[in-house]
This record gives structure tokens, sequence and C-alpha cells, in this order.
């Protein structure tokens, strides 16, 4: 039977692109072409573009489709291709083309369109299929994180070396100026002394040694050994005392999800390692004590997904709000030696909306208190957001 629903998904997409019709598999459908297990194969569900639905609907004329029933939003009919129930819908003023969480898939030779998994965060026909979602993104992830173990666990405690020198010399001008290595987001972490601090992904232990200088208990959650090398190196160095966990951030144990942390920080381009941002927030709220704080420090996304910037010129080189999983160079090659570059691991990434990241957060029961959007310093990019800053709060 699942042979013939891959079939028939694949047929109907082949005659709606001959047609140049635009179409999306919604539903289970949707999660059946981007790879998750269904329960059944016996239905399909599509949409097509509104102002080209009748042409759809005499495209499929030989399967015998049923009169269309007709509302103020949507439009419908059904019939039956090979054995399996069809629902032809158009959603009318709604431009499919255009539609964020469009996704193309590739299914043998064809390129297939669909409804983005990630458009549960916002659609109640998708919500419905969460936990099938949450499920599947939990098993990619923990191949995805694999890969990027891999990739940073590999030459980078040199490239450590080559950005910022012996991690001796390192620790002693942290020491001169802690709290400039916590900007811009100190002013959001209230007095430091005595607090508990568990930084997620702290990669070289450079914040968290800032930290520990201030008088704060701190861990570190990363899995790369090398990251940890250096970091404690560099805590050694300070002469102040880390916890660095080696371990992806999912994979932490219960008893380091005690709930008696005042503030748990990540910072500087570690969301995108994650493609599914709900177990995060869910273990970030069981991290913290009831009024503990989350703080964010990110790069903004106008920046990352969508203007590439050169001296005066800007350019719109990719889609703001595009949901696709990418595979990119690991951040640190920048500081390796060109001759080694080539040899790097990639790394996998899943780059996140503002507006995702909020819908995320909100839904985690976390309490959102501040977003704040930080310009790029360089003159030539005054007006462009370069970072953002979000604090939440466990109530």
């Amino acid at each position: 039977m699942k042979a013939s629903y891959y079939h028939t998904i694949t047929l109907m997409a082949n005659i709606l692109d001959q047609a140049n019709i635009p179409y999306q598999y919604t539903g289970r459908s949707a999660l059946f072409v981007q790879g998750v297990d269904i329960d059944e194969y016996k239905k399909i569900d599509m949409d097509v573009q509104w102002d080209v639905f009748n042409e759809a609907l005499d495209l499929f004329s030989e399967y015998a489709p049923t009169k269309p029933e007709r509302s103020p939003e949507t439009a419908f009919f059904l019939m039956d291709v090979e054995g399996i129930s069809v629902t032809v819908r158009c959603r009318f003023n709604t431009t499919i083309k255009t539609d964020p969480y469009r996704l193309s898939i590739k299914m043998g030779d064809m390129q297939v369109w669909c409804r983005s998994l990630y458009s549960y965060l916002y659609e109640e026909e998708m919500r419905k299929f969460s936990a099938e979602i949450h499920a599947y993104l939990s098993a990619e992830q923990k191949g995805f994180t694999a890969e990027n173990e891999q990739a940073w666990n590999q030459n980078n405690y040199l490239a450590l070396v080559n950005r910022y020198g012996d991690p001796v010399e390192l620790a002693s001008k942290i020491k001169q100026n802690p709290k400039w290595r916590l900007h811009p987001f100190y002013k959001y972490m209230g007095e430091i002394s005595g607090k508990k601090i568990t930084h997620l992904m702290g990669s070289n232990g450079v914040k968290a040694v800032a930290l520990a200088i201030l008088g704060a208990e701190v861990k570190v959650v990363d899995f790369s050994q090398e990251n940890a090398m250096f970091a404690n190196e560099l805590a050694s160095g300070a002469n102040v005392s880390i916890e660095y966990i080696v371990s992806d951030v999912l994979s932490l144990s219960s008893e380091q999800e005690s709930g008696n942390q005042d503030l748990v920080l990540m910072e500087l381009g570690v969301l995108h390692y994650l493609i599914d941002l709900q177990p995060l927030f869910e273990k970030i709220k069981k991290m913290l004590k009831p009024g503990g704080r989350f703080v964010l420090h990110e790069f903004h996304p106008i920046s990352t997904k969508l203007i590439t910037s050169n001296g005066k010129k800007h350019k719109i080189t990719g889609n703001y709000f595009a949901p696709a999983i990418e595979n990119n160079e690991v951040a640190f090659s920048k500081h390796m030696p060109d001759e080694e570059k080539g040899s790097l691991s990639r790394v996998v990434q899943r780059k996140w909306t503002i507006g995702e990241l909020i819908t995320s957060i909100g839904q985690s029961g976390l309490v959102i208190k501040v977003l704040e959007e930080e310009p790029n310093h360089k003159i030539h990019d005054i007006g462009l957001p370069k970072t953002y800053t979000l604090v939440a709060e466990r109530v």
C-alpha cells in the first residue's frame, strides 16, 4: 500500500507540474513526502492555486471527480486515483507559490511540493500531527548531532588558539574586564555573584570564565571535547572553577534538569544546530528555578538568512522564510589554514526566523520579557540588525 501511495503522490505531482498548476500536499500527505511514517495510506490531501482550480478539475476528469463544493473561503472536489481517496482543495485569494512553508522535496527523479512540517507552529491542521512531527525531528536530530559533533571535534583546539592565542594569556585579558565579555546582554543578567548559571552550547568557555570571575557557579554544556580542553585551560589560567559537561544539550540527564538554575545562557550561532526548538525550550524550562531567566543572544536572521553585505552594497540573496535544513561549513573553518579547510567535515543547520523563535518559546510556557534587536556597527551597515537579545522567565 505504501508503494501505491508513493506512486499516486508522484503521479499527481507530475500531472500538475506538466500543466503548470501550483500545488502542495497537506496534512498526512505532506508528512509522507517529508519522510515521516504515517499510520494509513488511504487518503491524499492537496491544495491547488485558487484561480486555476477549475483547470485542475478538468485536468483530473479521467478520475471522475465529484462536483466541487464551495464556501466563501474554499472549494474542493474528491476523486479516486488508483484506489486512493484524493481531496483537491483551493483556498480563495491565497497564493500558493508565496506560501513561506511551501517546500520542495525530491522523490525519485521528481521535485514534489508539500507543506513544511514546521507549519505546525502556526497552523491547526498540521498541529494535529505534532506528536509524529516531533518524533520524526527527534530521530533526525540524533543523526545531525552526530555529524555536527564530528565536525566540532576536528582541530577545533588549533582554531581556538589561532583565534585567541594561548588560553593562559587570554585568561589574563578576561580578568581585566570580565563584564565586557558579556556585552550586550550583561545588563539583563542582574547581580552575577552567587548565581547558578548554565551556559548551553558554551563552546570555548570565554563567557563561562567571565561569569565565574564575577562570582557565579557556572556549568558549560557542549559536545566538543576540544572546546572543553580549551575552556578548562582558560579557567585554570584565570584561577576559577567551571564545570564543563561534554554532552549534546538534548541528551542531558534528568539530574541536570534540577530546576535550580538562576540563569540559562545561550549565545551566538547555536540555535541553528537544532532542527526542532520545542525540546530545547522544554529542557531549559526544567533547568530554571521559578523566576529564573533564560538569556539568548543570537545573530539576527535578517543577516544570516536574507542579506549579503559587501561594503556599501547589500543584496537580498536568501529567503527569510525558508524552512529548509542546510549543509554548511563549520564556523571555525575561517580560523584554519587554507590547506586544511577542504578536509573539514560540514555541519547541518536549520536557520530560524524571529517569529518561529518567539512562537516556540511562547508555546513552551516560558514568558518573554525582552526582545532587543541590535544594529550592525559597521558604518556601511547602519540600519541593518546584526544580533538580538531575548530574555524569558520561568513563572
